[in-house]
């Protein structure tokens, strides 16, 4: 475990340097508080330390409250260290933001136990933070195909189109939808139509920009959201989106009811509705247009993109 350690004391920092590597902790000497602290703030700085009540520049107390206030930064285990007559500073201690306490003169029994305590906080810590980050992740996205879910694809559809209004550029929408999903799954089954949207979904997320946003907006319907794209940018990168799907077949054959190997192989194709707008203000006008546009893709045989018209946004 990194730990940083500031202590006015050289008797106590020595100890701390030669015991602290002893135990398989990597050790940084800060010069000062104000060290100390420009160590803690890193992204990879440390998770530990061990400081002083009393510091030059920056004390103890000062580098907690600093550590507390920043919650964007990862958590630090605060072990301030007092002397004997100190005593009374622990409540103000707890108060700004320390975890625990040494007393000097240092017990290194002692601390091997504070140091146990404070590493099975920190870990608890992490798993916490990575039950919260699963949990997220679990409320903004499709379980399936791993794109947003309807609610926050929606949302950040909404945010960008401030953000068009805001500085007046484009953005375009992309609303796709597998032809004859409906046939798929009653035909060879559910799990083939699962395995379907995963195979499409493989299929889309390279073909789109890192800065663009896909999300799962219907049953077997892909919504795409393409920011700085006129309506000719937007359809032709739908058209490259349903080139990626309809290139080549989809082999599911072990997901479905299929007779043989060779039946697996379904060719899957799209259409897929686009709109575009720079001064567009409301979803909901967007959103009718793009559905229009995906209507008259299929009205026209499916398997092809069309471009929103002005009167579909009304």
């Amino acid at each position: 475990m990194k730990i940083v350690i500031a202590q006015e004391e050289g008797v106590v920092r020595g100890m701390l340097e030669t015991t602290l590597p002893k135990w398989d902790h990597e050790v940084l000497t800060a010069s000062d508080g104000a060290h100390a602290w420009q160590e803690l703030q890193k992204r990879d700085g440390p998770r530990l330390a061990i400081l002083d009540r009393t510091l030059p520049g920056m004390d103890g107390l000062e580098i907690c409250r600093e550590a507390r206030r920043h919650t964007e930064l990862p958590y630090v285990y605060i072990l301030l260290m007092l002397a004997k007559g100190q005593e009374q500073d622990m409540l103000e201690g707890m108060k700004a933001g320390a975890d625990d306490f040494l007393m000097k003169p240092l017990d290194l029994n002692e601390l091997m136990i504070r140091l146990r305590l404070a590493k099975r906080v920190l870990e608890l810590q992490e798993e916490l933070q990575s039950a919260h980050a699963a949990i997220g992740y679990q409320t903004t996205h499709d379980p399936l195909t791993g794109f947003a879910n309807r609610a926050s694809i929606l949302d950040t559809l909404l945010r960008e189109l401030a953000r068009v209004r805001r500085e007046g550029s484009h953005v375009g929408l992309i609303l796709t939808e597998i032809d004859n999903f409906k046939n798929i799954n009653e035909t060879y089954g559910h799990l083939a139509g699962d395995a379907v949207l995963r195979e499409a979904a493989r299929r889309v997320r390279p073909i789109v920009r890192p800065y663009d946003t896909v999300g799962r907006y219907g049953g077997e319907e892909f919504l795409i959201i393409v920011p700085g794209c006129d309506a000719a940018h937007a359809l032709s990168q739908a058209e490259r989106v349903r080139n990626a799907i309809g290139g080549q077949s989809m082999d599911i054959s072990e997901w479905g009811k299929f007779a043989s190997a060779q039946e697996g192989k379904l060719q899957v194709t799209l259409s897929l509705g686009v709109a575009a707008g720079d001064k567009l203000k409301e979803v909901e006008p967007f959103l009718r247009a793009v559905e229009a546009a995906l209507a008259r893709a299929q009205q026209a045989g499916h398997n092809r993109a069309e471009l929103a018209k002005s009167e579909d946004f009304k």
